[in-house]
C-alpha cells in the first residue's frame, strides 16, 4: 500500500533514478559546489535565508572576498556562462529577525546588483507568516531539498566538534554545532521541483519562466553515492489560504498517515515538536499494546529568546503527553549534545518510518509549518529489500553520529536488544543524548504552552489565540476518538 496519493498527501509523485541522503552540512556544501560547476543552463535557489558570505569550503580563517563564499561562486559561474540562468527567491524577512542576521539576505541584493544573477525578495505570505522552503535546482536535471540553508552559521561536520575552527563567521565568533540532513534526486523529482520554483517565481515577480532548454549534461555529484535507484519521491507542501492562493496541507497529511501505518519504529529528528494534532497521533501508537516505537530528536533549548519563549514551553506539554500516554516504555525524546557536553543545534527536519518510507524537508513539527508558512518536502518510498535496508542504514548512522558511534553499531545493538529505544538505551553510555525536559515554571509559561502563542496554525487564527486553542483541541480529540 502506498501512502503517497497526489493530491492527498503529496503534490505530485514522481521518478527518481538516483536519490541520497546528505547528513550535515558539510556533506551538502560539498555536493552543491560540484553540482553548480555542472550547471549548463540553470541555477534555481529558493531559501528561508541566504547570505553570499556563506564559505563552501571554510578552513578556519575567514577573511574578505574569499574564493569559496558562494555569492562569488554564482557571480563567476554567471560571467563563464552568459548562458546560464542564475536566479535565487528569498523570502523578506521580517525586521527583527533580519537584524538577528546582520540585515541578510536583505544585504545580498547588492551583491547581485548590475549582475546577471537575477536576486529577489518573496513577501508573498500572510503577514506574520514566513516563507520555509529550501531548495536548489540544477537544469531541471537534479534537486536538493531539506533544511540547510545557504548562509554562514550553517555549516557543520558530522563530528560535531566542540572546538571547530571551520564553523567561523564573517564577525570571527564561531556558531554553535549544527545538525542538517538533505536530500538530492534527480529525474522527474528534480523537474518537478523546477516547476515548483518557476510558480513561486511568477506569485512573488509577476513574471513567468520558461524551463531550461535542455542541454544535456548530469550534474549529479561524482563523490556522492546514491543511497536508493529507481525510487519513487513524493513532493509535499504547505500553503496557506490566502489571496486566492489554492492552500495545501499535504505535509500535514503525510504525517498523520505515516504515523497511523508505522508497525515498528517511529524516527524524527525536528528542531520543533509543537503540534497537538501529531502528539495526539503518537499518543494513539503508544497506547497500542503492539503499535511502535517512537524516538524523537531535538534541540535542548532554542537558540534565540523568542522561540524559548513560545516553541520550547509548548514542546514540553507535547513531551509530557507522551511520557504519560507511553504505557509500554515505547516512548524518547532527546536532545544531544558534543563529547564535552556542547548543545547540538538540531535544524533537521527528518523522519523514517519502518525502514520504508523517509521524509526530508523544511517543515517544522509545528502548527505553523502545516498550514501557515509554506514549506516543503521530499518523501520516497523504500521498496524491496535492498532500498529498505538503505533507509534502516539511513536512520542507524543518524542515531550513531549523535552517541559517537558508527551505523553498524547501532545496527547490532538494535539486534541484540530488540528496537532502536533498547539499542539507545545501551549505547548512551556516556551520555550523549540527554532526555528533555517537559516541566514549566510560571503561569506565563503554561499561557505560551496553552494558547500556542507565537506558533499559529492558519491564516484564520494568527491573530485569535482563543480560537486556536480551541481549533487544536478539536482536532486532537478527532484523532482519539473510536473509528
Amino acid at each position: 500500500m502506498t501512502l503517497l496519493i497526489p493530491g492527498e498527501t503529496c503534490w505530485r509523485a514522481e521518478a527518481a533514478d538516483r536519490v541520497a541522503f546528505l547528513i550535515d552540512t558539510e556533506a551538502y556544501f560539498t555536493a552543491l559546489f560540484e553540482a553548480l560547476q555542472k550547471a549548463r543552463r540553470s541555477i534555481l535557489i529558493l531559501g528561508w535565508g541566504f547570505d553570499p558570505r556563506a564559505r563552501l569550503f571554510p578552513d578556519g580563517y575567514d577573511g574578505p572576498d574569499d574564493p569559496d563564499e558562494v555569492g562569488h561562486v554564482l557571480l563567476r559561474l554567471a560571467q563563464a556562462r552568459p548562458e546560464l540562468d542564475i536566479r535565487l527567491l528569498i523570502w523578506r524577512s521580517a525586521l527583527p529577525i533580519a537584524a538577528s542576521q546582520e540585515f541578510f539576505p536583505h544585504k545580498a541584493r547588492k551583491w547581485f546588483e548590475g549582475t546577471p544573477v537575477k536576486f529577489r525578495l518573496d513577501d508573498q505570505v500572510p503577514f506574520g507568516a514566513c516563507h520555509h522552503q529550501k531548495a536548489v535546482i540544477v537544469d531541471d536535471r537534479l534537486a536538493f531539498c531539506g533544511g540547510g540553508d545557504i548562509s554562514v552559521d550553517r555549516w557543520d561536520s558530522p563530528g560535531h566538534l566542540d572546538e571547530d575552527q571551520r564553523r567561523i563567521m564573517p564577525d570571527q565568533e564561531c556558531h554553535d554545532p549544527r545538525h542538517e540532513v538533505m536530500m538530492l534526486v534527480d529525474g522527474d523529482a528534480a523537474r518537478a521541483l523546477g516547476e515548483h520554483f518557476r510558480e513561486r517565481w511568477r506569485l512573488a515577480t509577476g513574471v513567468a519562466m520558461a524551463p531550461p532548454p535542455d542541454a544535456g549534461g548530469d550534474p549529479w555529484p561524482d563523490h556522492v553515492p546514491p543511497h536508493l535507484l529507481g525510487a519513487r519521491v513524493g513532493i509535499g507542501r504547505t500553503t496557506p489560504a490566502w489571496r486566492r492562493q489554492r492552500p495545501a496541507a499535504e505535509i500535514r497529511n503525510l504525517a498523520l498517515a505515516s504515523i497511523a501505518a508505522a508497525r515498528e519504529c517511529i524516527y524524527l529528528e525536528n528542531q520543533y515538536f509543537t503540534s497537538p494534532v501529531i502528539t495526539e497521533a503518537l499518543a494513539r501508537r503508544l497506547a497500542e499494546p503492539d503499535g511502535p516505537e517512537v524516538v524523537l530528536v531535538t534541540t535542548g533549548a532554542s537558540p534565540s529568546w523568542f522561540d524559548r519563549l513560545t516553541m520550547d514551553h509548548a514542546r514540553g506539554a507535547m513531551v509530557w503527553r507522551l511520557r504519560a500516554a507511553d504505557v509500554f516504555g515505547r516512548f524518547r525524546a532527546f536532545f544531544p549534545k558534543t563529547a564535552a557536553g556542547s548543545t547540538i543545534i538540531v535544524h533537521s527536519k527528518t523522519s523514517i518510518f519502518d525502514d520504508t518510507l523517509v521524509r526530508i524537508g523544511s517543515a517544522n513539527l509545528n502548527n505553523r509549518s502545516f498550514g501557515f508558512d509554506t514549506e516543503l518536502e521530499l518523501a520516497v518510498e523504500c521498496e524491496g529489500e535492498d532500498a529498505r535496508r538503505q533507509a534502516a542504514a539511513f536512520r542507524d548512522r543518524l542515531v550513531g553520529h549523535f552517541l559517537g558511534h558508527t551505523g553498524d553499531a547501532v545496527a547490532k545493538a538494535r539486534a541484540d536488544h530488540g528496537g532502536l529505544v533498547g539499542a539507545i538505551d545501551a549505547l548512551n553510555r556516556d551520555g550523549r543524548l540527554h532526555q528533555v525536559d517537559p516541566s514549566r515554571r510560571t503561569a506565563v509559561e503554561e499561557f505560551i504552552a496553552a494558547y500556542h502563542v507565537g506558533d499559529p496554525a492558519d491564516v484564520s487564527d494568527a491573530w485569535r489565540l482563543g480560537r486556536r486553542r480551541d481549533r487544536l483541541i478539536r482536532e486532537a480529540r478527532a484523532l482519539t476518538a473510536p473509528d
